[in-house]
C-alpha cells in the first residue's frame, strides 16, 4: 500500500465510529454495505449485549421491533408446536443478521445455542437506512439468498443421508461456518461444539444415542479429534466433507 492510498484509508477509518472498526459485522456482516455517516448513525441507537447458554434472544409472535447483528456465539431458530414438541429449523453464526426487517411480529423463536454477544438496533432505523441505500438491500437479500440455499441443504440431510452422513455433513457446516477463512488443503480446523448432544439430535432427527454413536465412529476412524467432549479438531477438512457426501 502506497503512502497516499494508506493515508486515505486512515481518514475513511477515522469517519467510522470506533466501536464499528473491528466489528466482524462491518466487515462481512450486513454493515459492511453502509458508509461511514450511516454507521455513525446507527451506533447512535445500538446497543451491545452477552447473553447466556440458552437465553432466550427473540420469542414467537411477539411485535418485531429491533433487530441485531450476531457478534459472537451461535443461535438457534426454533419452532414450537401446539403440543409443546420443538424442532430447530435453523442455526445463525457471526455475522449473520438476526430478526425480521418489515415484518411486524417475530415468527420463530430464538435462542442462545452457547454464550452470545448480539448487537441490537431499533427496526425503524434499519428499515430506514436500506429505503435510502440499495447496497444495503442488496446485502440483506444476499443474507436471505444463503440461508435459503442453507435450507434447502438441510432438507436434503434430513429427507436423504443416513445418520453416519447427516453427523458429518453437520460437523463440516459448523467447521466453515466457525472458521470461514479455512484453506481446505492444508490447514487443521479446531473448533468448540455450540451444540448439546441434545440439540444436534433435535436439529437433525435422530436420536441421543445415534449422534454419539456416530461422533465416536468419526473419532475411532481418525476424521475427527476430540479433547474434552468439546473441542473438536478436524485434520482433513475435505475427508470429513467426503464423508457427508458417501
Amino acid at each position: 500500500m502506497t503512502a497516499k492510498s494508506s493515508a486515505r484509508q486512515d481518514i475513511h477509518n477515522s469517519e467510522i465510529p470506533v466501536l464499528c472498526r473491528s466489528c466482524e459485522a462491518r466487515h462481512r456482516g450486513i454493515c459492511g454495505a453502509m458508509t461511514p455517516e450511516q454507521l455513525l448513525k446507527l451506533s447512535k441507537h445500538t446497543r451491545r449485549t452477552l447473553k447466556d447458554t440458552d437465553a432466550n434472544l427473540i420469542v414467537a409472535e411477539s411485535k418485531a421491533t429491533q433487530v441485531s447483528n450476531i457478534l459472537r456465539g451461535v443461535v438457534k431458530l426454533t419452532k414450537i408446536m401446539p403440543d409443546g414438541r420443538q424442532q430447530i429449523v435453523g442455526l445463525q453464526f457471526a455475522p449473520d443478521f438476526l430478526g425480521t426487517p418489515f415484518g411486524e411480529y417475530n415468527n420463530v423463536d430464538a435462542e442462545a445455542a452457547n454464550n452470545v454477544q448480539l448487537c441490537s438496533f431499533p427496526k425503524a432505523i434499519l428499515e430506514e437506512m436500506i429505503h435510502e441505500s440499495p447496497e444495503l438491500e442488496h446485502k440483506l437479500h444476499q443474507q436471505a439468498l444463503k440461508q435459503l440455499d442453507e435450507a434447502r441443504e438441510m432438507m436434503l440431510t434430513l429427507g436423504r443421508k443416513t445418520a453416519a452422513e447427516k453427523i458429518a455433513s453437520f460437523l463440516y457446516m459448523l467447521a466453515i461456518h466457525l472458521d470461514p477463512e479455512i484453506d481446505h488443503e492444508t490447514e487443521q480446523v479446531e473448533f468448540e461444539l455450540p451444540l448439546k448432544r441434545a440439540d444436534i439430535a433435535d436439529y437433525l432427527g435422530l436420536t441421543i444415542e445415534t449422534v454419539s454413536r456416530q461422533i465416536t465412529k468419526l473419532r475411532k476412524d481418525g476424521v475427527v479429534q476430540i479433547e474434552n467432549n468439546r473441542l473438536f479438531k478436524i485434520p482433513d477438512i475435505e475427508r470429513l466433507k467426503a464423508r457427508g457426501e458417501s
